[in-house]
């Protein structure tokens, strides 16, 4: 069964990458339990939505439609390996390292339960940023990762509660359009002629996928 291999919290560290000048990358296991809630928009909200999480960047990070970050350990295992370095759950910056659970192949809108209580929704993949590339300090980093095409799931939170290490990670709904984290991170990066697939799943897109679907719907027009 899949499940939390570690709940991850990010505490305010000095980041030289963004103007910001802090960040939350390089968050830490806890074996507390974590209050989840919705924390609201970007910029006016609470930030993560695991209460405790730091965020530096909030005009860019957390928010409703990115309010849990999942990545799962068998890519980070895999990770190690071609890097030659240990990376530790949490070090990507995901709140949830997961174990079991394929999230490179859940579908936008999919739904799980986390543990008794939460309930999360897959929104969006995620893009690698400055303070990524910076704290990797791997040469071509953004390159490397985006060319690997498994990029972990951003979350939004449906159903509030606690989670903790451990609890199983269940899917309890799942839209028929087959409109992958994947696939959404391949077409809006590195493969654009795959930005018309997601049509299938608009009414889950978000609102910068949309306009650059929009946007090639146009091109091919003219």
């Amino acid at each position: 069964m899949a499940r939390l291999d570690s709940v991850n919290m990010g505490r305010p560290r000095p980041n030289p990458h963004k103007e910001t000048g802090w960040t939350g990358i390089g968050k830490q296991p806890t074996l507390e339990a974590v209050k989840v809630r919705a924390p609201g928009p970007k910029t006016s909200g609470l930030g993560s939505g695991l209460v405790g999480d730091f965020i530096g960047d909030g005009k860019h990070h957390g928010g409703d439609s990115q309010a849990v970050y999942a990545f799962q350990r068998e890519d980070l295992d895999e990770w190690e390996r071609r890097l030659a370095r240990e990376l530790p759950n949490g070090f990507f910056g995901e709140n949830l390292t997961t174990l079991g659970l394929e999230i490179n192949d859940a579908r936008i809108g999919e739904r799980w339960r986390v543990g008794r209580e939460v309930v999360l929704q897959v929104t969006a993949p995620r893009i690698p940023c400055a303070t990524f590339r910076g704290w990797m300090g791997e040469k071509g980093w953004a390159k490397r990762f985006t060319a690997a095409g498994r990029p972990g799931a951003y979350l939004s939170v449906i159903s509030s509660g606690t989670i903790s290490t451990g609890d199983p990670i269940e899917v309890i709904d799942q839209p028929e359009h087959g409109v992958s984290i994947g696939l959404v991170f391949r077409a809006t990066t590195t493969e654009r002629d795959l930005l018309p697939r997601l049509l299938a799943a608009e009414a889950y897109l978000d609102r910068s996928t949309l306009e650059m679907v929009r946007r090639r719907e146009v091109f091919l027009m003219d």
